[in-house]
């Protein structure tokens, strides 16, 4: 495949994939505290008309680019303080009412498009404003038409009737209300002042009149009660007393009945108690001598266990320590004689090894040489040639001499001087090689020079 194809189809894609991205992302999901607004081309009413928008609470909405756009019309509950002065009631009195009116965007679908095509795009401020003028004048109204007494005693039906005008009222714009509270009435006249003390006063003069009646009422009733009181008082202490004198009598009967019993079950009870001593302090002698003797017998017992114990205790541990330090040796002795044992055979198995290397090395020597072992043993002998001339001249390269003192008395008979006599001599020390090949059972071969004797001789049978 080209490039130029790849680069295409890798564009196309990328273009396809950000369309479907895009077209996703105008799928709109409501939140459970705001209203979505769908506005644009919505479609047509039942009379023909074009929808202005769509309200969505709740679920979730797809928006048509180009030819829709939304918006959120918040839930959050809106407080309007509402400060009412002079406001005329029916009988012509002006009047203060302080209250809090709480306001919300209606969920209902009607009041919902009302809100979306009034107040969409509005500030917080301005709703409320347009929340508080509305609330102003339903107020004047209701109370135009109510006596102060209603507003005042019948508070239930002033709020019912601002509840009422208020949130129809409201609904027209696409709000709802939440709640009302009046805090307090006043009026400059004092007229309401005057109703709160004339009610007051009469309610303090009716709890008086009430307190009185229950006082006289109370003071009749104490007496009678006194009365009934001190009757049956009298007759209770009669039948008290007859009863208390009886049980009196039965008391001293009771009580003399009892001491003498008393008496018989104290003299049973002092002879019992020494008889049970006498056997107690008898029982006690006998079981301290039993336990004496008992004592006695488990401390006896008890020494000679120990003893007995710890002469088997040291027997046994001198036996074990003997056994164990003879086991100690036998190991040692082992282990020494399996180590000689083993390095004796390895050194043997390196002889070994060493002499069957040197005989496989001879071995091939004489191959090498035709089979002739004389040959061989040249070869072998030429090849070791410097190292036994350097054992001779080791042998009296180490010699000190530190001050040697020659009279030379001038030419023997051989013509040599003492001193190269005194050095012929030190070098005739050591053994020729021919001395050294014949000690080890061998003839020097005819290559290294042969002796004086030998030569004349092989002279002589050649002539």
């Amino acid at each position: 495949m080209q490039p130029q194809i790849i680069i295409l189809i890798c564009a196309v894609a990328l273009v396809l994939v950000s369309f479907i991205a895009w077209v996703c992302s105008r799928y709109k999901k409501c939140p459970s505290d705001k209203i979505m607004v769908v506005y644009g081309s919505i479609g047509k009413n039942k009379d023909g008309t074009n929808r202005s928008a769509k309200c969505i609470h709740g679920g979730a909405e797809f928006v048509i680019p180009i030819f829709q756009s939304y918006s959120y019309l918040d839930l959050t509950p809106i407080s309007i303080q509402v400060d009412l002065k002079n406001a005329l009631s029916r009988q012509n009195i002006r009047i203060d009412v302080p209250s809090r009116f709480t306001v919300g965007i209606s969920t209902e679908p009607g009041v919902m498009q009302n809100a979306a095509e009034r107040l969409l795009g509005l500030q917080l401020s301005e709703i409320q404003e347009l929340s508080k003028d509305i609330i102003f004048g339903q107020l004047r109204l209701i109370i135009a038409t109510m006596d102060i007494e209603e507003i005042n005693t019948d508070r239930d039906k002033f709020l019912a009737a601002v509840s009422s005008n208020v949130e129809t009222e409201l609904k027209k714009i696409g709000l709802r209300l939440i709640n009302v509270n009046v805090t307090d009435i006043s009026d400059e006249s004092g007229y309401i002042a005057a109703l709160g003390k004339e009610a007051a006063a009469k309610a303090i003069n009716d709890a008086k009149k009430s307190v009185a009646e229950q006082d006289r009422e109370g003071s009749i009733g104490e007496a009678n009660a006194q009365m009934e009181q001190r009757i049956k008082v009298s007759e209770a202490e009669s039948t008290a007393i007859q009863g208390e004198n009886e049980a009196k009598m039965k008391i001293a009967m009771s009580d003399a009945a009892l001491k003498e019993k008393e008496a018989e079950a104290l003299k049973i009870a002092t002879t019992a108690e020494k008889i049970q001593a006498a056997k107690a302090l008898e029982e006690s002698y006998a079981a301290e001598q039993s336990a004496e003797e008992a004592r006695r017998a488990k401390e006896q017992a008890t020494l000679e266990a120990d003893i007995i114990v710890r002469a088997e205790a040291k027997k046994k541990e001198m036996e074990l320590a003997a056994e164990a330090e003879a086991e100690q040796m036998r190991r040692r002795a082992q282990g020494e004689a399996d180590a000689i044992y083993a390095k004796m055979e390895a050194q043997a198995r390196g002889v070994e090894e060493i002499l069957k290397k040197q005989a496989a090395g001879f071995a091939e020597i004489v191959k090498s040489a035709g089979g002739d072992a004389d040959a061989a043993l040249k070869l072998l002998i030429a090849d070791k040639l410097e190292d036994l001339m350097k054992v001779q001249v080791d042998a009296v390269k180490n010699i000190k001499i530190d001050k040697v003192t020659v009279w030379d008395g001038g030419q023997n008979a051989d013509g040599k001087t003492s001193t190269a006599n005194f050095i012929s001599g030190m070098m005739r020390a050591v053994p020729p090689l021919d001395e050294v090949f014949s000690m080890a059972g061998m003839q020097l071969p005819s290559l290294l020079g042969k002796k004086a004797e030998e030569t004349g001789a092989s002279e002589g049978a050649g002539e």
